[in-house]
């Protein structure tokens, strides 16, 4: 069997957005395929008793700065979104489903990411999310319908609530089988549990 792990992510998550750069060049080091969960972060932290770092001022101050600090590592553009739909990404999640039903998923994904957190845009404007998608060659209206469709909806919800019964509580979360690595700094880790995993 190939090796393969999960990568659960959401589009509010800085450090999903900084995972995601790094995770394709390491899923061709390890050998592994990588299986993408879109999950939503808000109903986590609901269901987890977690919160946000942004709703502990020292918290938000030094993520800010570690954001940054990770950008400048990996070498890649990094903009704090100051727009509220961050607050809920419901609808870029069930995109990211609908995305992956319709063989859109990596144009959508990498533009999404993109757009949020390199760009700083607003796509919880819907003129703003269309262009963004076009841009990515991605026809907005079929995407956006899709991501309407009762079976994506559920979907998503599926894949949050396995995430929460599997014991994650934040994103980016890996998975290799039954064990979880938290954040965008434990590639090693994931690295030695796919190893082992042979």
């Amino acid at each position: 069997m190939a090796k393969s792990f999960e990568f659960l992510f959401d589009y509010g998550s800085p450090f999903s957005y900084l995972a995601n750069i790094q995770t394709p060049g390491f899923a061709r080091r390890a050998g592994a395929a990588v299986i993408y969960r879109p999950i939503l972060l808000g109903a986590v932290l609901k269901a987890t008793g977690n919160s946000s770092p942004m709703a502990v001022p020292a918290k938000a101050r030094y993520m800010a700065d570690d954001l940054r600090r990770w950008a400048a590592r990996y070498g890649v553009e990094f903009r704090m979104n100051p727009y509220p739909f961050l607050g809920n990404t419901l609808p870029l999640m069930r995109g990211a489903v609908a995305a992956q039903r319709v063989g859109a998923f990596g144009a959508y994904h990498d533009a999404i990411f993109r757009a949020v957190w390199a760009d700083g845009l607003d796509l919880g404007d819907r003129g703003v999310l269309g262009d963004a998608l076009r841009r990515a060659g991605i026809d907005a209206a079929t995407l956006v319908a899709a991501a309407e469709l009762p079976e994506v909806k559920d979907e998503l919800r599926r894949n949050t609530e396995n995430a929460i019964a599997r014991g994650v509580f934040g994103a980016p979360s890996f998975l290799v089988g039954d064990e979880l690595y938290w954040g965008n700094d434990r590639f090693d880790f994931i690295a030695e549990a796919l190893a082992r995993s042979v």
